[in-house]
């Protein structure tokens, strides 16, 4: 299952990834039922979770159900738990969605909910994130997870997100960080996608965040929480819903 996952995680192109996954959702959803572990996304319990990871994988990372990361289900175990986000009226930008987040929110009626991004086959808008086509101030919440590792400028990348937000809006910025280091790891000049691979754990990134990203974020104008929310659960509950407990939920908010 591993080799399985990681050639097609590296081989086929992830628009085409994407459509796959939806039609093939419903046969491994059967076939990993169990109680081992819980996706708090959809309720639901399997035996095992799917290994996932473009070089070393991780095991039971990939939830059947929702195909959500852990990094999900720790977003909508804070969205649940600390925000009123399913309860009160907000228009919502959503770069880049993930699949199952992008099917429940649209359905949700409380939320005015738009998904852009320039290569999604999924999304309402096509739209470049160093040129978003919304008016300034446009929106209460924006989501964008996991692109701006994909952005040589992440500057302008992050302004744009800055003046599209509301004042008193947040947001939520997941990217991949290594902890330990204090300066963000990036290089220009690494175009082969093999090398990518090798110095920024994917063969699409440009960098590593380290913790200097919220000095980033600080430097357009957000408010940057580093927040370490899967430690708010017990190390049984991290278990279960499979969560990492050395990620960080980068919440942000505009003053």
């Amino acid at each position: 299952m591993k080799t399985l996952t990681k050639f097609l995680l590296n081989k086929i192109p992830r628009p085409l990834l994407i459509k796959a996954s939806i039609l093939a959702r419903p046969l491994i959803v059967q076939f990993f039922k169990g109680n081992k572990f819980t996706d708090p996304i959809d309720g639901k319990s399997y035996r095992k979770f799917l290994p996932y990871g473009y070089g070393k994988q991780r095991v039971n990372a990939l939830s059947p159900g929702t195909l959500s990361l852990e990094r999900h289900r720790q977003m909508w175990l804070y969205l649940q738990n600390e925000t009123d986000f399913f309860t009160k009226n907000y228009k919502v930008l959503h770069i880049a969605p993930e699949q199952e987040f992008l099917r429940k929110f649209k359905k949700m009626k409380n939320l005015d909910y738009i998904s852009a991004d320039l290569y999604s086959p999924i999304v309402d808008v096509k739209a470049d994130i160093l040129d978003l086509p919304f008016e300034d101030e446009s929106f209460d919440i924006v989501f964008c997870n996991h692109v701006l590792e994909h952005i040589e400028d992440d500057k302008k990348a992050m302004s744009e997100l800055f003046r599209v937000m509301r004042k008193g809006g947040w947001g939520i910025f997941q990217v991949p960080m290594k902890n330990s280091l204090e300066k963000t790891y990036e290089d220009f000049s690494i175009k082969d996608p093999k090398e990518r691979q090798k110095h920024f754990g994917q063969y699409d990134h440009v960098r590593w965040y380290g913790m200097d990203y919220f000095d980033r974020l600080k430097n357009v104008g957000f408010e940057a929480d580093i927040n370490f929310y899967s430690r708010k659960f017990s190390s049984e509950e991290r278990e279960r819903f499979a969560l990492m407990e050395n990620e960080i939920l980068p919440v942000v908010s505009k003053k």
